[in-house]
């Protein structure tokens, strides 16, 4: 129940929406009660002696003004109701996308991303329809339930104690439920995100399963994850099944016990035809909010297992967190860069990084080699604080990374990977998420800078031209250059090139080197490659082996020694 409560803390922003949306409902809830009475007085005026009389079209117009009333007022509530039920969802989903902005790289690394998108969509929307339906059904059903009994006590306290007979029977048969339910949605919940993990890996991965010809291994994978989910939700909808009818026969078995006992009141002029009448009225009214308030805890199982995976989210605090004192320099950093004596691991016990120290001067273009694996990529994820040094400190002239904000760390280091992500946008949205506050201008210096621009204006729009899903209706070098393009904009003191080259042909890559060569001017940069032969102009070298640092120098004197970049560079261009 404690999930149930954080939700509803989210209608405290909306009282007075809140509050109108309950007056309503009382409105239209005391209006619920009053045609069972109207219909008692015709009866009556039937049976007896005023049959004759114009005065019983009185209350049938007093009837139909009931129901006029009613559905306007239900009218109001329905749309008053579903504008707080939108603005809660909408602050919810925002807390949970907001939560996931400021978690660490390590928690993606350890959740898919269609289990996120799961939790983010639809979580969320079944923790929707606990502002839909099940607040006001709760709140409606409560008072609908309270002002039958003292009517049907107020008619006939006997009749209404033996109404009131199958009542502990429908609580214990909700107990019972409430139980069993709430633990296997959270089953079903867990395996519609292995669902939609599958969904959105196989989708992501569609040029290699046409190209393996995987076709059927992909929908036997998926069928087998989809039958995970359909078998689950079976099993609940199994437990509904029992239940649901076995409480609305016992709330029927009232009726059936008021007409017994009744019928026998009525013959012997205890209570009139009317009164017998309206209390089986009354008596469907009565148990029609009981088989809401099923309803509303059939749903309220779902929905708080929802809720528990959404506030997971909300509530896992990143493994990399600001600092309470976090400086924030009133400009740009010079650039100089230092590791003291660095130690990392992304799994216990097994060393990624040890004890790694070198120092890079502001300006300086330093390489960093090394074997699949040695730990290049690690530097540069330690040096973003994508994640946190075990030991040792990261200084950037001269403060430790720790102490600065970290959105201004970043803010510092400009990166070009070795496969650079563009969102499904156009080509300036992707270039100016290097700076969003560029004009247009500025978008095209930058793409002119990047060598980028011919062939932009070549695209069927131009820089308005949608680049699809990851970049994917452009080439690899087109992908690079628009990315080295978004770091101009971004105008960093500090780069980082990633594999900038790996992944393109010569002339590409002449095309690629120009304008990182025009993008390092003035700039700390540190390179990371495989092909040593581009790294040629670099200032120094750091070569990694194994996660340690084993030799630094420059490349001439580096090459003409039997140092290990030295057989590297002589295994690839065989020497």
């Amino acid at each position: 129940m404690k999930s149930l409560a954080r939700v509803l803390s989210y209608l405290k922003p909306y009282r007075k929406g809140v509050a109108m949306t309950l007056s309503l409902a009382i409105t239209t809830t005391l209006l619920d009660l009053v045609p069972p009475w109207l219909i008692k007085v015709i009866v009556d005026s039937l049976v007896g002696e005023e049959k004759e009389s114009l005065w019983i079209y009185g209350p049938i117009v007093g009837l139909a003004l009931v129901y006029l009333t009613r559905n306007f007022t239900n009218h109001r509530r329905i749309m008053i109701n579903n504008k707080v039920e939108q603005n809660v969802v909408f602050d919810l989903r925002s807390d949970v996308y907001r939560a996931l902005q400021n978690l660490s790289l390590n928690y993606f690394e350890n959740h898919s991303t269609g289990e996120l998108m799961s939790r983010a969509n639809d979580d969320v929307n079944y923790v929707e329809r606990i502002f839909i339906d099940g607040v006001e059904q709760v709140v409606t059903a409560i008072l609908t339930l309270i002002g039958i009994s003292v009517i049907l006590f107020y008619v006939h306290w006997k009749l209404a104690v033996v109404a009131l007979l199958p009542i502990p029977f429908l609580v214990y048969g909700a107990w019972v439920y409430t139980a069993k339910a709430h633990n296997q949605y959270h089953v079903v919940r867990k395996r519609a995100a292995k669902m939609n993990a599958k969904l959105q890996d196989s989708i992501s991965g569609i040029r290699e399963t046409l190209s393996f010809n995987r076709q059927l291994h992909e929908v036997k994978q998926f069928e087998k994850r989809s039958r995970d989910y359909c078998d689950g939700t079976l099993e609940v909808m199994r437990l509904w099944a029992f239940y649901s009818p076995t409480m609305m026969f016992l709330g029927s078995l009232g009726t059936v016990l008021i007409l017994l006992y009744g019928v026998g009141l009525v013959q012997v002029g205890d209570i009139t035809v009317g009164s017998l009448v309206a209390f089986v009225g009354y008596l469907a009214l009565f148990y029609t909010p009981i088989n809401q308030l099923h309803s509303v805890n059939h749903m309220l199982q779902h929905a708080l297992a929802s809720g528990d995976r959404l506030f997971e989210i909300i509530d896992t605090v990143p493994e990399v967190q600001e600092a309470p004192n976090a400086i924030l320099p009133s400009t740009n950093v010079r650039g100089m860069i230092q590791f003291d004596r660095v130690n990392f691991s992304y799994i216990p016990e097994k060393s990624t990084i040890q004890e790694v120290d070198f120092t890079i001067a502001a300006g300086e273009k330093m390489a960093l080699v090394g074997h699949t694996g040695s730990g290049k990529s690690t530097l540069v994820k330690l040096l973003m604080r994508f994640y946190d040094a075990q030991s040792g400190t990261i200084f950037i002239d001269g403060h430790p990374i720790k102490e600065l904000k970290l959105a201004y760390l970043r803010e510092q280091i400009g990166l070009v990977a070795q496969d650079p992500f563009l969102f499904n946008g156009t080509v300036a949205e992707n270039i100016l998420y290097g700076n969003i506050e560029a004009d247009r201008d500025q978008v095209i210096s930058a793409a002119v800078s990047a060598h980028a621009d011919p062939f932009i204006k070549k695209l069927p729009e131009g820089y308005d031209t949608l680049v699809g899903e990851r970049g994917v209706k452009l080439s690899g070098g087109e992908k690079h250059r628009i990315a080295i393009a978004r770091t101009f904009l971004k105008d960093p003191p500090i780069l980082v090139l990633d594999e900038a080259t790996s992944s393109v042909d010569t002339e590409t890559e002449s095309h690629i080197k120009q304008a990182l060569d025009t993008l390092m001017a003035g700039r700390t940069t540190l390179i990371i490659a495989h092909r040593l032969s581009t790294l040629e102009g670099s200032d120094r070298v750091l070569v990694m082996k194994q996660g340690e640092l084993i030799e630094t120098g420059v490349h001439d004197t580096l090459i003409a020694t039997d140092s290990e970049y030295a057989q590297l560079f002589r295994q690839q261009v065989h020497l």
